[in-house]
C-alpha cells in the first residue's frame, strides 16, 4: 500500500431518510466498507447538515414529507458542484429519473436494491468525486502558476535571476528576510513577490518606510497607541503590526529606525506580541516581517548605530540586490515593460527606443538604478513628438559623455602602488554599494584589513 493510499480519509458520505431504520442500515453498511457515514434524519435536516459537513458524497431518498430528496439534492449542488448525489426511491418512474439526471444527479437508484449494488455506486461516485477535485486542483495551479508567471519581477541577468529563484525559494516559508540594496533597486517588489507566492498571499500586504516618520509617530503607526496615551491621542489606534495579522508587513528602510524602536521591533520578533504605546497589556501577532535597507547593517553594528541581536533576528535569510549597472541585460526588457505600461496608462500607442537611444540607456551608469530608469522613460515618452523615442528626449546626464583625450599632452605621473590600490579599492567599494563586508570579499582580504586600509586613507 503506498502512502498516499494509507493516509487517504475514507469518503465522507451524509444519508438523508425519514426512516430511522434505513438510517441505521445503510450506516452500519458503509462503515463496514470503508465509508464515513453520517445520517440526517429527513431532508430538512440534511439541507442543515451540508454546509459544516460538506461531504464528498450524499445519498438522499426522493419522497420525504418535509423536504424532498431533489430539493436536497440542488441544495447539495448549490455547496459544491462537484458533489455527486445519489437519490433512491421505491415508487420510480421514467419521468423521475429524467428529472433527476436533469437536476445532475450522480445516479438515480430503485428501492429495495442489493448492497453490493449500491456499495459499487458509490465507489464510483468517490472516483468520479477525486478526479474532478484532482482536475480542479490541477487548474487552480496552472492558474496560480500563469500567475505567478505573469507577475514575476521583470529581468532576465544572471544575478537577477538568481535574486527571484532565492525569493521563490523562501516564500512558501514564514522566514523573516532582510533585502539589501542601493535606492531604488526594486526592494519593495522584491518583497511584494516574496508575499505574493506565500501561504499569506491572499492575506494583507502592509509596508511603511520607517525614515518617513519622526520616532513617536512611527512607533504609533507600528504598534498603535491607547487614547489618551499623548496629545492628539483622542481615540484608540491599532498599529501595522496587528492591522497586518494573518498577512506581511515590510518594514523598508528599517536601518533608519532609532534605538528606543529597534528594541521594541525586537519583542516583536522575538514574542509574537506588541504593545500599544501607552497600553500596559500586549496583543500577539501572527504577521509575517520582511525587511528593506541601503544601509550596511554590520557597518552600522560596529558604529553603535544598530543593534546586532535585531539585525541577526531579520538576517534569517539575506536577499541582496544588484545594482541595476550590475545588470545591464535587464536595460532593454525593463525599458520595454516601462514603455508598454505608459502606454496602457495613457491610452496611447506603444513608443520605441531608437537604437541610439538604447545605446545612451545601456552605457549609463544608472545610480539612481530601476527608478531613475522609469524616471528617464517617463520624461522621453512626454517629450518624443513621434513614436521612435531619440536620446535627446533622454536627460542630459543620461547622454552626456565624458570627453577622453586621444592623446595626453604630456605623459602622466607614474602612480605610486598606494595610489593604484586605493583606487581599485574605491572602484570596488563603489560596485558594491558601498558595502564593505562583501568588497572585502571581491577583494580577497579580511573586513578588519579594508577597515585599516580606510583609516590610512582618511576614509570612513
Amino acid at each position: 500500500m503506498t502512502p498516499a493510499t494509507a493516509t487517504a480519509a475514507p469518503p465522507r458520505v451524509l444519508i438523508v431518510d425519514d426512516e430511522t431504520g434505513i438510517l441505521d442500515s445503510l450506516r452500519i453498511l458503509l462503515r463496514t466498507e470503508g465509508f464515513e457515514p453520517h445520517v440526517a434524519q429527513g431532508g430538512r435536516q440534511g439541507l442543515e447538515r451540508l454546509p459544516e459537513l460538506r461531504p464528498d458524497i450524499v445519498l438522499t431518498d426522493v419522497r420525504m414529507p418535509d423536504v424532498s430528496g431533489v430539493q436536497v439534492l440542488s441544495g447539495a449542488r448549490q455547496v459544491d458542484p462537484e458533489t455527486p448525489v445519489i437519490l433512491m426511491t421505491a415508487q420510480a418512474t421514467l419521468q423521475s429519473a429524467v428529472q433527476a439526471v436533469n437536476e445532475g444527479a450522480f445516479y438515480y437508484i430503485q428501492k429495495p436494491f442489493r448492497n453490493d449494488e449500491l456499495i459499487a455506486i458509490l465507489r464510483r461516485a468517490a472516483e468520479h468525486r477525486r478526479l474532478r477535485v484532482e482536475n480542479q486542483t490541477l487548474k487552480q495551479e496552472i492558474r496560480r502558476r500563469d500567475a505567478n508567471e505573469a507577475r514575476r519581477p521583470i529581468g532576465r541577468s544572471k544575478s537577477w535571476l538568481e535574486v527571484l529563484r532565492l525569493a521563490e525559494t523562501v516564500a512558501p516559508t514564514d522566514s523573516t528576510v532582510l533585502i539589501t540594496g542601493e535606492s531604488g533597486t526594486g526592494k519593495e517588489v522584491i518583497a511584494r513577490y516574496i508575499h505574493e507566492l506565500s501561504a499569506r498571499g491572499d492575506q494583507s500586504f502592509l509596508s511603511i518606510n520607517c525614515g518617513a516618520l519622526p520616532e513617536s509617530l512611527l512607533e504609533s503607526e507600528l504598534f498603535g497607541h491607547v487614547k489618551g496615551s499623548f496629545t492628539g491621542a483622542v481615540k484608540d489606534k491599532t498599529g501595522l503590526f496587528a492591522a497586518a495579522n494573518q498577512g506581511t508587513f515590510f518594514l523598508d528602510e528599517i536601518g533608519e529606525t532609532t534605538a528606543s524602536t529597534q528594541v521594541k521591533l525586537l519583542r516583536v520578533l522575538q514574542q509574537r506580541e506588541v504593545i500599544p504605546v501607552g497600553a500596559t497589556e500586549a496583543v500577539s501577532v501572527d504577521t509575517r516581517v520582511l525587511a528593506a535597507t541601503n544601509r550596511d547593517l554590520e557597518e552600522e553594528i560596529k558604529r553603535g548605530s544598530f543593534r546586532a541581536d535585531l539585525f541577526y533576528r531579520l538576517n534569517v535569510i539575506a536577499v541582496h540586490l544588484p545594482p541595476l549597472r550590475q545588470r545591464a541585460d535587464d536595460i532593454p526588457v525593463l525599458a520595454q515593460s516601462f514603455l508598454e505600461a505608459s502606454a496602457a496608462a495613457r491610452g496611447d500607442t506603444l513608443k520605441e527606443l531608437g537604437e541610439d537611444t538604447l545605446d545612451a540607456l545601456m552605457a549609463y551608469s544608472w545610480p539612481g538604478n530601476v527608478r531613475e530608469l522609469e524616471n528617464a522613460l517617463e520624461r522621453a515618452v512626454i517629450l518624443s513628438a513621434g513614436n521612435v523615442i531619440t536620446a535627446d528626449a533622454l536627460p542630459e546626464r543620461v547622454t552626456a559623455r565624458r570627453a577622453e583625450p586621444l592623446v595626453a599632452e604630456r605623459t602622466p605621473e607614474t602612480p605610486t602602488l598606494e595610489a593604484i590600490e586605493r583606487a581599485y579599492i574605491q572602484w570596488v567599494l563603489r560596485n558594491e554599494g558601498g558595502n564593505k563586508s562583501r568588497a572585502a570579499d571581491m577583494l580577497g582580504i579580511d573586513p578588519s584589513t579594508l577597515y585599516r586600509k580606510l583609516a590610512r586613507y582618511g576614509e570612513s
